[in-house]
């Protein structure tokens, strides 16, 4: 018997889902390890274990270790607010182009929250469509107004989605840097689930079909906020470091903009060092041996690709194996994926791919 994530009950998504375990001829290499690779576990702790260390052997095994999974990330991190039933969206200012609208919107991510630096852009044609939020510092950036290959939002509204460009610098404490109890990088995602909420919301997007996507530090963005919310059906994370590691710089996790946040205490900026210590629950979460590959596990069974560059060549599979496993338990294949390239930028391939896994995972 197969386990259905809350999500497949919420919106009749089970055939969908078991659909998708074919997948097309352009994504089916991507969804299985090198060779050398297969089977590849790496050291880390398996999410199948409980705490006690006790072995998940079954659905009902599963749905308990995810829920205690889930605890001691938010118990480390700090609790959410309460989510925003329906967030505000009030749209600035509206142009048509080639076969979507593009709306500078306002929305509101947070209690009290509302930001500008946010674009909706809308397919011709009748919906409800699926639909894409795309994180990132800022989101001119996605819309393709700001830098290269980076346009993620853009060429998802060419191909039919709805999208939603956000923007948000890292370094964001709420409510206040001062009674902060809520790590930044939890925070975004807790921005992006109302977001998510607000598109739910709109008679012109299917709610059951709406998934995340970023790059860099909008790839730890989006891969918090879709493991963290389990009604995102799915996601694309490029190339944002998916575990600890602290020889890459960029993979820098230990930031207090990111996880390494401690009221009263001013780490220096950089690489961790005996003279520059980690800091906050990413601390706590070394000392304990936890890695992001716990997080990895509980977007099972939604499928999610990871798009590697440098920061994440192909023996992240490593760590991407355990999420495999624990689809293997509850019946699914084909749910995990990882493209790979030299560079950290995006390259036209890959983003090709990008765009491809959200049309087979998200399109009817």
């Amino acid at each position: 018997m197969r386990y259905h994530h809350s999500l497949v009950f919420a919106f009749g998504f089970v055939g969908a889902l078991a659909a998708a375990d074919a997948l097309p001829k352009p994504l089916a290499p991507y969804f299985t390890p090198p060779g050398e690779l297969v089977g590849q576990m790496g050291g880390y702790r398996s999410p199948l274990l409980f705490a006690d260390g006790s072995e998940v052997k079954a659905d009902d095994d599963w749905k308990r270790r995810r829920q205690e999974i889930v605890k001691e990330w938010n118990g480390m991190m700090g609790p959410w607010p309460e989510p925003i039933e329906k967030p505000k969206l009030e749209v600035i200012e509206s142009e048509h182009e080639g076969n979507f609208t593009r709306n500078h919107v306002r929305i509101e991510v947070a209690p009290g929250v509302i930001t500008d630096d946010a674009y909706l852009l809308v397919p011709d044609g009748k919906g409800p469509f699926p639909a894409v939020i795309v994180v990132f510092y800022d989101a001119k950036t996605g819309i393709g107004q700001k830098g290269k290959m980076r346009d993620f939002a853009l060429q998802l509204a060419k191909r039919g989605f709805v999208t939603l460009s956000l923007g948000s610098a890292p370094e964001t404490y709420y409510p206040t840097k001062d009674k902060c109890k809520l790590q930044p990088l939890s925070y975004h995602a807790y921005e992006a689930s109302n977001c998510r909420r607000a598109l739910a919301n709109r008679s012109d997007v299917d709610a059951s079909r709406i998934g995340i996507a970023g790059h860099s530090y909008g790839g730890k963005w989006a891969m918090f906020a879709s493991c963290l919310d389990d009604e995102f059906a799915c996601a694309v994370w490029s190339d944002p470091g998916i575990v600890f590691d602290e020889k890459r710089p960029n993979v820098n996790y230990w930031e207090p903009w990111y996880l390494g946040f401690e009221p009263g205490v001013d780490r220096k900026r950089g690489v961790v060092t005996e003279a520059n210590p980690r800091t906050g629950p990413y601390k706590r979460m070394m000392e304990k041996g936890m890695d992001l590959h716990e997080l990895h596990a509980l977007m099972a069974p939604r499928p999610f690709l990871v798009s590697g560059g440098s920061e994440d060549p192909p023996e992240r599979w490593k760590a991407l194996n355990h999420t495999v496993a624990v689809n293997k338990l509850l019946g699914y294949e084909n749910r995990v994926g990882m493209t790979n390239r030299k560079t950290h930028d995006p390259t036209e391939e890959s983003n090709e791919i990008l765009c491809s896994f959200f049309e087979h995972f998200l399109k009817k």
